[in-house]
């Protein structure tokens, strides 16, 4: 309990606190536990934070410390912990002033010197270049958050404090602000249950970067007051007649939809102003969570409920923490309204969010520790994975976004565990969700006891079994369907993974059979000994980069023994290795597409092995399906019966790449393998191996790339010719 009587001798006091400091203290709610010592540390962090930035001014012209201040006052509005209050108020003392991490120590102890530590570092954060700074912005965040939520709770205050006053900076740095503050602070301050933060970032940012739009529906939403103002009066009157009569204690009140969520309405649904029913929703508060199903009770029987509007946020809380009725009906008028309903304790936290529980924390509170651990466990989960891999920075913000933005349905195990899943989820989000060896396991499911395909899209309040079998594993189809981030990094490493376990096995297969053919077998045992001859710390990363074709035969073998390699030994067109390459080359896809089915019988034929990027044409044959020719194949001509042609085409991806072989023979020179690849640099194609041998002053060059089609394939061959002027140059 807060000590009122010191609180009224201090602020009454005419030689106590200056003006600045009572204000502050009055911003302390009654039941906040504030004793005289904490009143005598904060006026202490009060004198230590204004003398230190004594000389600093802001743009607008104010004293620098105005803003600390401002800081603070809102982590007092937020019912934070006294340690995060005093780091608020100092928060930028390391960062713009002579205090030390030692100093605030001394002063104030570690825990507030680390919090305003870990902020000082997040406002310290330098970037290589613009490309990756949102993505390193995200990272630096995350890592710092995941160690202690109060660092981003002081930047929260901080920020709001900043975006309120930008128009006294330049406008370039202004949108620079305020996109970071729309694209990163406001999705995490959803995620942390902090709605009421969330909006009001949202309609700042709205203001500074589309004046416009903000103009036009602010001018709407005005116009419309007065109007909207009865109707809402009378629909609370009637409410509260039916709550009076049943002794229901409860607050009843309009609130109007911020005006970015207006926006975001009307842009999705592409309606108008005057087509939006949900410009505002009704808010009754209640004392206890049986008086919340009580009073949804009166509403249905006063009105009539729209079913697929109703969420039952109490039962089943979002992941943020969010809890409320939500019901939607039709008023007498035929128009539609939302009303929410929950206890003054959870509309504080439907507002506050994570904030809520911190001081709570202090005093032991089990459930209230549980709830932060609970952020925070999802925070270093998220940071795990985005850390687990190195990934480029498109792929890095695309998987934040599906954390930070996601929408979220509820599913339950066949035992009735909740699991809380983004919206759009597939039984394999699922199964990751439980546990990532089931996920890896899984091979059907079960939806409401029906048999389902592992692409279907979950709903709220489906009961989902999953299908398991030890010889089922992950495939590269997967990551089409799969929506949370768990299940796409688990995926992704399973596969990397196993393409490394292949790439091994086959660099060995091809290591050992190109020795023993040429006699030198007794070679694979002081590789396997001395791989670091290679620059490798393993034996098994030599294998992967010869099947990778990063290293020859040739290379491994002039590194280990001194004898001259006898180059006609040598046999590039070994049809082992051709069929290696085919196969790899048709992994790419899916299969063909027989008049646009997939899955039907096919055969490829060894005289034109097609690989997809080819031309190709179908032949129905007895026994074998469809036997599937490149089209300029010679044995095309000679089939008999034309009317068994057929039009087939590849079942891939739109995106995918084609691995294509060329065999390229021209004079042996100095730099030649210098010219070949220096000439593909500049057309963005990725070599896949390149292989030479020469023999009596002749080149022949075998090259395996990537390309995206046809018409990028003519590009490399015009390049090629040009920059080493071969005899021939052929796909093979």
């Amino acid at each position: 309990m807060v000590v009122q009587t010191l609180k009224k001798i201090l602020l009454n006091s005419s030689n106590s606190f200056p003006s600045e400091f009572k204000k502050m203290l009055k911003n302390f709610s009654d039941d906040y536990q504030l004793d005289e010592d904490s009143i005598n540390v904060l006026y202490k962090a009060y004198l230590f934070g204004n003398e230190a930035h004594r000389h600093q001014k802001r743009n607008s012209g104010e004293k620098y410390f105005s803003h600390c201040i401002e800081v603070c006052n809102q982590l007092i509005r937020w019912n934070m912990d006294l340690d995060t209050i005093i780091a608020g108020l100092l928060h930028d003392t390391i960062e713009d002033t002579d205090a030390t991490k030692d100093i605030l120590i001394e002063q104030f102890g570690e825990s507030v010197a680390i919090l305003v530590e870990r902020v000082s570092k997040l406002s310290g954060i330098r970037f290589r270049d613009s490309k990756h700074k949102q993505t390193e912005n995200f990272m630096k965040m995350f890592l710092s958050v995941s160690k202690d939520l109060r660092v981003i709770i002081i930047k929260f205050s901080d920020r709001l404090h900043n975006v309120k006053t930008l128009k006294y900076l330049p406008e370039i740095k202004q949108e620079r602000i305020a996109i970071e503050t729309r694209d990163l602070y406001a999705p995490l301050a959803h995620r942390l249950g902090m709605n009421q933060l969330k909006m009001e970032f949202e309609d700042i940012t709205f203001k500074i970067l589309d004046k416009k739009n903000y103009s036009r529906i602010e001018r709407k939403v005005k116009s419309t007051n007065k109007q909207r103002n009865k109707y809402i009066e009378n629909f609370i009157n009637s409410i509260n007649e039916q709550l009076i009569n049943l002794n229901i204690d409860a607050k009843v009140f309009g609130r109007a939809k911020h005006y970015y969520s207006i926006y975001n309405k009307m842009n999705k649904r592409t309606l108008s102003f005057n087509e939006l029913y949900d410009l505002l929703a009704i808010r009754i508060i209640v004392n206890k969570v049986e008086e919340c199903y009580s009073v949804l009770g009166v509403i249905h029987q006063l009105f009539t409920p729209i079913q697929k509007k109703f969420k039952d946020y109490i039962a089943t809380p979002k992941s943020n923490g969010y809890q409320s009725i939500h019901t939607t009906i039709f008023t007498e008028d035929g128009e539609m309204m939302e009303i929410q309903i929950r206890t003054k304790k959870l509309d504080q936290l439907a507002e506050i969010g994570i904030a809520a529980h911190w001081r709570y924390k202090e005093n032991n509170s089990k459930s209230k520790t549980q709830e932060i651990d609970k952020h925070v466990k999802w925070l270093r989960e998220l940071v795990d994975n985005l850390q687990s891999e190195n990934r480029g920075s498109n792929e890095m913000l695309e998987l934040l976004k599906i954390d930070l933005f996601q929408d979220e349905i509820f599913v339950f195990t066949p035992n009735g565990d909740v699991h809380q899943l983004k919206a759009n989820s597939t039984p394999i989000d699922f199964a990751f969700s439980i546990h990532s060896q089931v996920g890896f396991k899984c091979n059907g499911a079960k939806v409401n006891s029906k048999i389902v395909p592992l692409n279907t899209e979950l709903k709220n309040g489906d009961k989902v079994e999953i299908l398991t079998s030890d010889k089922h594993k992950p495939n590269q189809a997967w990551l089409k369907i799969v929506q949370t981030t768990k299940a796409k990094t688990h995926i992704k490493r399973f596969l990397k993974k196993e393409e490394e376990e292949k790439s091994i096995e086959l660099g060995q297969e091809i290591l050992e059979k190109t020795l023993r053919r040429i006699k030198k077998i007794n070679l694979v045992k002081e590789i396997i000994n001395k791989p670091e001859k290679l620059g490798f710390n393993n034996v098994n990363a030599i294998y992967s980069e010869i099947a990778k074709g990063k290293i020859t035969i040739r290379n491994v073998i002039e590194k280990y023994d001194d004898v001259v390699i006898d180059e006609s030994s040598f046999d590039f067109d070994n049809e082992s290795i051709t069929q290696k390459f085919i196969n790899r080359a048709r992994g790419i896809a899916r299969g063909v597409k027989v008049g646009g089915i997939s899955n039907t019988l096919i055969y490829f034929p060894k005289c034109c092995s097609p690989i997809p990027g080819d031309e190709i044409i179908g032949y129905i044959t007895r026994g074998k399906g469809v036997t599937i020719h490149r089209n300029n194949c010679k044995n095309v001509k000679f089939e008999k019966v034309k009317d068994r042609f057929i039009e087939v085409e590849w079942e891939v991806n739109k995106e995918s790449a084609y691995l294509v072989r060329l065999k390229i023979t021209f004079e042996d020179r100095k730099h030649l393998l210098k010219d070949l690849t220096e000439s593909t640099s500049y057309l963005d194609i990725n070599i896949k191996s390149v292989d030479i041998k020469a023999v009596d002053g002749l080149a022949i060059c075998l090259m395996i790339v990537e390309v995206s089609n046809s018409k990028q394939l003519q590009k490399l061959k015009n390049a090629i010719e040009k920059a080493v002027n071969p005899m021939s140059l052929e796909r093979v």
